[in-house]
């Protein structure tokens, strides 16, 4: 038997906020909320079998460093180039991690300046 991940957890100064973001880029809904102010979003019903949450938890602590992980989407029904658009339209802004400009996807930034790459659309 092994594991699966159920919830990735998300230190952020607006869990609402970042809930709302991330509910837009992947399609997801409010599945609960804490009497701390945390937000849990997750995929609707039937998406693809058993996918993680994503929870948003209220902090206050400054951050010592980059982040060791980061999340990369790719979109499901758009092509790049449409979907970089409408991610930009719900609040991500490109963000400059030393990238080359050949670089096949996007580095984006969550309103709260979280980096995430956009890939290109996977054939399935």
């Amino acid at each position: 038997m092994a594991c699966r991940i159920s919830e990735l957890v998300i230190d952020c100064r607006d869990p609402q906020t970042l809930a709302a973001f991330w509910g837009e880029v992947l399609g997801f809904s409010v599945v609960g909320t804490e009497d701390d102010g945390s937000v849990e979003i997750g995929p609707p019903e039937g998406f693809g079998g058993p996918q993680p949450t994503l929870l948003f938890s209220l902090s206050t602590d400054p951050r010592p460093g980059k982040l060791p992980l980061h999340i990369d989407v790719n979109p499901t029904d758009r092509d790049q180039d449409a979907e970089l658009q409408r991610l930009l339209d719900i609040g991500a802004r490109p963000a400059d991690v030393g990238q080359t400009g050949e670089e096949s996807w996007h580095v984006l930034a969550d309103p709260e300046g979280n980096e995430f790459c956009l890939l290109r659309a996977r054939l399935t």
